[in-house]
């Protein structure tokens, strides 16, 4: 193989590979509290006693779970602007993420709901509990305690899938890389440095996670369960 390998034409475009990096964190950060809170949302209309709530809901996360994100997104990008209804490409992934990872967290957090114990709650009632304090400490926290690591994992593949929405024009990590690699013509270092960046974000991500759950969920730091 004569291959030579030339880095520092790749490092030198490091200004774009930064905008890219910032532009996949916010995609990213945004997509997954308004996912947090939009599945939280599916999960209790899911179990709602009213079947037209909770076949609604049931409709959109087996929509949303059987088709790719990729469709989703140009969907509301290109599809819907073909009969007037425009956005901006940045809000248009960041809804197209939010919609898809809303119904990955809506089955999460629903199984984390019910595996809370029925006598828990007789025992929160018994203890004179308002509803509201029934369902943020005896239901809510505990629920989304037990599922954290699975909600983490989500989260991180988000993140990594943040990548599909350089294919409808947003400037995130990947877009940032093919626009580098078209100007140098170093495919390999591009994407050999691109997977790095992608490995460290992960990381990064996942130790931000770690930290996120230290501090909100005391109980399991003073038992020393692992999240």
């Amino acid at each position: 193989m004569n291959y030579r390998f030339d880095f520092a034409a790749v490092l030198a475009q490091w200004p774009l590979l930064l905008q890219g990096a910032w532009v996949t964190i916010q995609l990213s950060f945004f997509s997954t509290v308004a996912g947090l809170v939009l599945g939280t949302a599916c999960a209790l209309g899911r179990r709602s006693p009213r079947p037209w709530l909770s076949g609604l809901v049931g409709a959109y996360v087996e929509l949303i779970r059987n088709t790719p994100l990729l469709i989703q997104s140009y969907f509301l990008i290109f599809g819907l602007s073909s009969i007037g209804l425009t956005m901006p490409i940045m809000v248009g992934a960041t809804l197209a993420m939010v919609i898809n990872i809303g119904a990955y967290t809506c089955e999460i957090v629903r199984a984390g709901i019910e595996s809370i114990h029925r006598g828990q709650l007789e025992a929160a009632e018994c203890l004179a509990l308002t509803k509201a304090q029934v369902f943020f400490h005896v239901v809510l926290r505990p629920a989304l305690e037990r599922v954290y690591p699975s909600l983490t994992s989500q989260f991180a593949l988000l993140m990594l899938a943040s990548s599909i929405m350089s294919a409808v024009g947003a400037d995130e990590l990947l877009g940032m890389a093919n626009r580098i690699q078209s100007d140098t013509f170093r495919n390999f270092e591009v994407f050999l440095v691109l997977w790095g960046v992608y490995l460290l974000l992960s990381y990064l991500m996942r130790a931000g996670f770690w930290v996120l759950g230290q501090i909100v969920f005391t109980r399991r730091r003073r038992l020393g369960t692992p999240l």
